[in-house]
């Protein structure tokens, strides 16, 4: 019954399998009348003859009550199994190793061709978490990455090869890559051991080597895809060699990615050197055709903001009729939004544009964690001085804010307060869902 079942499923419409079996049939009955027609018709001739003379002969033995549906099912059958023998073959060739049946691949990757066009903002794990999750709805991902990290092994090669930092990027790399997961944990290997290797992630030392020989990020990037065979696209915000800088409510100025995550009292502005990178024109093409624009979750002054200091992209998504939905952090962070709730992660994103001279909400949605329980998990973040991302819907609504409150961190326990992937997945869709009827 479960092969009769699965061979049913093969005449569903949409996996673009049957037209071309029909179109091909046809194309060998049309080749076989014109090579009759060149013979002068006595291949048809004969084969009718021959035809009309075996089907007396089956007929003088048995009634043609029973000739017919019986040689009826013996076509039917061997059709059946040169099809089914044919498509095992193929799969055979295609993916050895794997128990996914042919059809139900190609349903799926239907499926996902036909999800909608979705552009992803930010950088850190975050964005890599969100895609994850989306990479089981759309294979029409586009995912903007921040270039600002110099900390960490990124932050090394930056200083001594002169690379743009490729962590962010090799992040969500991985969370979109489709194929072999040995390779994927390949490219996220990090070195324990070894002098000058020490703390380096396999990835990033590709991506480095990529890009010399390439010459430049994006030529690495786009052939790292190819060999994890990555779901979307993944593109840089810009080309330049960026670095942040911060102004604190103390009128301070402190420099770089890394010291930003830990400043000492509250940031006022965020800026970067050069002070007007270019966007890169897939980026610019991506928001154009996106159907929904997603920033965040991530570190907003180190993951999310840097991406807003890119004129072009700025301009480019106050431009697109997208929806837009900015996605919350589930904690604070330490030494960079220390005492913000929902509302004043919004208003930073709001001064930080306003900086820039545009006036306009980018981002008029956003979703965010309904209230945590109390835990003991929690009690451990609070040691360190991370507090739950609260969240006044009735006073951003009368801002006129569109407020998605869900369970972003999954049902599960686990051993950290993060967004749990298919949770913040299944929000974003049906986000877009909602908008997509209106």
């Amino acid at each position: 019954m479960s092969r009769s079942r699965r061979a049913a499923r093969w005449l569903q419409p949409g996996l673009v399998v049957k037209r071309w079996m029909i179109t091909s049939g046809l194309g060998l009955v049309i080749a076989l009348l014109g090579a009759a027609v060149w013979a002068d018709l006595q291949p048809i001739y004969w084969t009718l003859e021959t035809i009309r003379w075996g089907l007396n002969r089956i007929t003088q033995v048995m009634p043609r009550g029973i000739t017919g549906p019986l040689v009826l099912l013996i076509g039917g059958a061997l059709i059946w199994l040169g099809q089914s023998r044919s498509f095992g073959a193929i799969q055979q060739a295609l993916a050895p190793e794997k128990d996914t049946l042919l059809v139900d691949a190609l349903l799926a990757q239907r499926r996902l061709n036909r999800g909608p066009t979705i552009v992803a903002i930010g950088g850190g794990t975050g964005l890599a978490t969100l895609l994850s999750g989306l990479k089981r709805y759309s294979s029409n991902l586009t995912a903007i990455v921040t270039v600002a990290d110099d900390g960490g092994s990124s932050g090394v090669l930056r200083r001594e090869l002169g690379v743009q930092p490729p962590g962010d990027i090799r992040n969500c790399l991985a969370a979109l890559a489709r194929e072999e997961p040995l390779l994927t944990r390949l490219f996220q290997y990090r070195f324990k051991a070894g002098s000058g290797l020490e703390g380096h992630s396999f990835g990033n030392l590709f991506l480095s080597a990529l890009t010399a020989i390439t010459g430049s990020l994006e030529s690495a990037i786009i052939a790292s895809s190819r060999v994890l065979a990555v779901q979307g696209q993944v593109v840089p915000a810009t080309n330049a060699d960026v670095r942040l800088w911060a102004e604190l409510e103390n009128g301070e100025r402190i420099e770089g990615e890394s010291q930003i995550g830990h400043a000492p009292c509250p940031i006022v502005r965020l800026g970067c050197t050069p002070e007007r990178p270019p966007a890169l024109p897939r980026a610019l093409e991506a928001i154009a055709n996106a159907e929904l624009i997603v920033l965040g979750p991530g570190s907003l002054y180190t993951s999310l903001l840097p991406n807003l200091l890119v004129p072009e992209l700025v301009s480019a998504i106050s431009a697109s009729k997208a929806p837009r939905l900015y996605i919350c952090n589930l904690m604070t962070q330490p030494g960079e939004t220390d005492g913000l709730d929902v509302g004043g992660h919004l208003r930073a994103i709001e001064a930080q544009l306003a900086s820039l001279g545009v006036e306009q909400r980018l981002f008029t949605a956003v979703l965010a964690q309904e209230e945590l329980d109390d835990s003991s998990l929690l009690d451990v973040y609070r040691l360190r001085g991370a507090e739950p991302v609260t969240c006044q819907a009735s006073v951003l609504k009368e801002q006129g804010y569109e407020v998605i409150l869900a369970p972003l961190q999954g049902a599960r326990p686990s051993a950290t307060l993060r967004h749990e992937p298919r949770s913040v997945a299944k929000e974003v869709i049906r986000f877009y869902r909602k908008h997509r009827r209106d």
